[in-house]
C-alpha cells in the first residue's frame, strides 16, 4: 500500500484534542461559532477573539512531498517561488480534500496546525511564518471550523514538541529556513 492510499481512520476528534491540550498543561481559550471556510469569513469575529489569526495552506510539490504552511492571515505568500524556500521540488499546488483527510484528518475549511496531531508518521513538513512567534496568542481551529482555540506561543511550541513536529521558520530577511528554537 502506498502512502497516497492510506486512510487515517484513527483521527483525533476536537474533544480528544482539547483533552490532550488540557492533559499536557497547554492553556487554550476555545470559542464556538458558525462554520468559517475562509479568512474573509473569519474576519467577522475579530472583535470577539483576541490575538493573531492565521491562514493555513496544505500544499504538495511535484514529487508529492507535503507541506503545511501556517502564516498570519495578512501575510502575502508567493506560491510560484515558495517551493525554493521550503525545500520543495518544483512548484507547489494545493492538496485535495481526500489528501487533507488522509494526512491531517480534517476537511476543507478546517486546516490547522493542530491537525499535526493526526500526522503520526511525520509525512507533513510544517512551515511557520515567523510573525506568529511574536508572543501574542495564536488562534487556530481545533480540527473543525466551528470553533477557534487561542494558544500562547509557548503553548503552541509545546504542542509541536509533543507531537514530534519540528517546524521550519521562513526567514523574511534572507528567505531561507531556520529551525525553531
Amino acid at each position: 500500500m502506498t502512502t497516497e492510499t492510506r486512510i487515517n481512520t484513527d483521527c483525533c476528534t476536537p474533544e480528544r484534542l482539547l483533552a490532550f491540550l488540557d492533559h499536557n498543561g497547554i492553556g487554550h481559550h476555545t470559542v464556538h461559532h458558525p462554520a468559517l471556510f475562509t479568512v474573509e469569513q473569519s474576519k467577522a469575529l475579530r472583535g470577539e477573539i483576541e490575538g493573531l489569526h492565521v491562514k493555513n495552506l496544505f500544499l504538495k510539490d511535484k514529487k508529492g512531498k507535503l507541506f503545511l504552511l501556517t502564516a498570519v492571515e495578512s501575510t502575502q505568500i508567493d506560491l510560484k517561488t515558495l517551493h525554493s524556500h521550503i525545500g520543495g521540488q518544483g512548484r507547489l499546488s494545493f492538496c485535495s480534500a481526500e489528501q487533507l483527510m488522509t494526512y491531517l484528518g480534517v476537511e476543507p475549511g478546517s486546516v490547522t496546525p493542530l491537525a499535526l496531531i493526526n500526522d503520526r508518521d511525520h509525512l507533513v513538513s510544517f512551515v511557520v511564518d515567523p510573525a506568529l512567534l511574536c508572543g501574542q496568542r495564536i488562534n487556530v481551529h481545533p480540527l473543525v471550523n466551528t470553533m477557534t482555540s487561542g494558544l500562547s506561543v509557548e503553548g503552541f511550541k509545546k504542542f509541536l514538541e509533543l507531537t514530534g513536529h519540528h517546524p521550519q521558520i521562513l526567514d523574511p530577511d534572507d528567505e531561507k529556513l531556520a529551525n525553531l528554537s
